[in-house]
This record gives structure tokens, sequence and C-alpha cells, in this order.
């Protein structure tokens, strides 16, 4: 009897070893999401936009001022005023799951931004290198009012 309850125990023990050590090694770094937090020209931009048409998790974020904005933006931008006093608490808020292109006129603003993202554990950000004003110089269309 005491043999048969040692050999179960050894049994018992043996299988939670070799769950803890198969276990053990499935887990890897590459399971673990890459962010992604990239400048883009306008024209990458311009494909990104194109490529997410009809993704809901795709958002175009203005981060000029209300005026600038209501000058001429991208259309289906959303506007997030840099220097609004609660610029950062607003990006904080985004879902960080979410992909993101980010602009202002000339990409310094932005470009702030995108290294906000990165910090916050945003999964997939870009920034509009060279703006809003290389994007026009591209010829690629703006919303005016």
């Amino acid at each position: 009897m005491i043999r048969k309850n040692l050999v179960l125990l050894l049994l018992a023990v043996s299988l939670v070893v070799g769950v803890v050590l198969v276990g053990g090694c499935t887990t890897s770094e590459s399971d673990t999401p890459t962010q992604i937090i990239l400048n883009l020209s306008p024209q990458q931009a311009s494909d990104l936009i194109q490529n997410n048409a009809n993704n809901i998790d795709f958002l175009i974020i203005d981060v000029r001022a209300l005026e600038e904005f209501t000058e001429r933006h991208i259309e289906n931008a959303i506007l997030v005023d840099y220097h609004s006093e609660t610029f950062e608490d607003m990006i904080g808020y985004l879902d960080r799951d979410r992909t993101y292109l980010v602009y202002c006129d000339v990409g310094n603003r932005s470009g702030v931004t995108l290294a906000l993202f990165e910090d916050l554990g945003f999964m997939e950000a870009y920034n509009l290198s060279g703006g809003l004003n290389d994007w026009q110089a591209e010829g690629l269309p703006v919303v005016t009012e």
C-alpha cells in the first residue's frame, strides 16, 4: 500500500514538473506585441489612409490649433489641440490598441506627439513627416472651409 501511494505521488510530481517545464518553454518574447511607431512620407501616409478607409480602429489626429484646423485639414481628421492644457490627458484617454496617424503643419508638434504615443504604450502610431505643408506640396487633398 505504501509503495502504491509512493508511485502515485511520484507520478503526480512528475506530471506537475512536466507541465511547468513545457509551459515555461512555450512563452517567448515573440508573444509580446511589438510597437509600431514610425514617421511616414506624405505618400506613405496617403497609402495608410487609403488602406484603412473602412477601418473603424484607424484615426487621423490633427494636433494643430482650431484656427489652423478650420482653414485646412486632412479629411476625417480629429482635432486634438497640442497647446491645450488637457492635451496629454486627451491623448492618454485614447485606446492604445487602435492605429493613429498624427500630423501638424511641419511635423514638430506631431513628432513630439508620436514620442508621447510611444511612451504611453500605444501599439501603432505614425507621424506625417513634413506635416500638412509637405502633404499639400505633393498635391494630396485637404478639406478647406
